[in-house]
């Protein structure tokens, strides 16, 4: 069944000796930043291989610049690792294993990014891989080809703002009628136990949408339905807590009791809370800081103009 999570993703590497794999993060300014939240440099120099849990986030466009691998999805398919790849919404944490050295460069995008520079409702590939070479079309092959040329993650970026911008004007635009929803729904996963009556009745005052709207509109920007997102947004807001120290009974209060809370935080990250205190993987450990985690608005200090372009 999709979402399933009785396997358990492994988190190993080949050998105990093998180095440290490391994330550099560098978040989005200028034009792409109503659409884009970071960019990033996943590196390992390891020769063997390294298996990781990746919890479940909204989508990122992702250039296998040096190593091969694949990924392990909640319903235990398995897909191959694309030299450009997009990866849509996941339901579940997954499991990706690659063999190094690998140097992957990353667009994490925001949800209207998803629209505007993916252009596929994100419901249709979650937990699945995209070829994103059909993004770039013929530009495709040099960039590429510049990005293998290149080491450090400010050329990368460089290199791909203009891309992406030329994207952006190949999408048709996301409707006006749907920014007053995108920010209600920002809003909404702020609070500390939304409810989904909350989100119906806010976005119906604000913008006249009624319930079936919001659940399509949903399912086309973050791959699921409020009752899903509520359930992301609960535990991984439990996640943040736990690995920055808070006790379990701080968090229990939005779960029915402490296994619940223990189930749904694996089921979204791949680790028990026991193994997120302390976790030492770099990539998990930024998506766990405030200024890692995207889709959550207080996060965001910054104004952004989602109607910018």
């Amino acid at each position: 069944m999709r979402g399933a999570t009785n396997r358990k993703p492994a988190v190993r590497d080949v050998s105990e000796n093998a180095p440290a794999p490391s994330i550099e993060v560098v978040p989005a300014k200028g034009r792409l930043l109503p659409h884009v939240e970071s960019y990033y440099l996943f590196r390992w120099e390891g020769e063997g291989e390294i298996e990781r849990a990746e919890r479940i986030d909204l989508g990122h466009i992702r250039f296998l610049i040096r190593g091969e691998g694949e990924m392990t999805f909640p319903d235990g398919h398995v897909e191959k690792l694309k030299p450009i790849m997009v990866a849509g919404p996941g339901t579940a944490a997954a499991t990706y294993k690659m063999r190094g050295p690998v140097l992957c460069f990353g667009v994490v995008l925001r949800a209207i990014g998803w629209k505007a520079l993916i252009g596929i409702p994100a419901h249709k590939v979650t937990d699945h891989i995209i070829d994103g070479e059909k993004l770039f079309c013929e530009r495709a092959p040099r960039l590429l080809e510049q990005l293998r040329g290149m080491t450090e993650l400010d050329e990368m970026i460089s290199a791909i703002a203009p891309q992406l911008i030329m994207r952006q004007e190949e999408v048709k635009p996301v409707p006006e009628a749907h920014f007053p929803f995108l920010s209600a729904v920002r809003e909404w996963a702020a609070r500390a136990d939304p409810t989904i009556d909350a989100l119906y009745a806010t976005i119906e005052a604000n913008s006249g949408l009624g319930e079936r709207q919001v659940q399509r509109l949903c399912l086309e920007y973050f791959g699921g339905p409020p009752t899903k997102l509520k359930r992301k947004f609960r535990a991984i807001r439990a996640a943040m807590q736990i690995f920055q120290g808070a006790p379990l009974s701080d968090v229990l209060d939005p779960f029915s009791d402490q296994s619940h809370m223990i189930n749904e935080v694996k089921h979204f990250t791949g680790y028990t809370p026991t193994n997120i205190r302390g976790n030492t993987d770099p990539a998990l450990a930024l998506t766990l800081k405030n200024e890692g985690l995207h889709f959550l608005p207080e996060v965001i200090p910054e104004p952004v103009d989602l109607r910018a372009a």
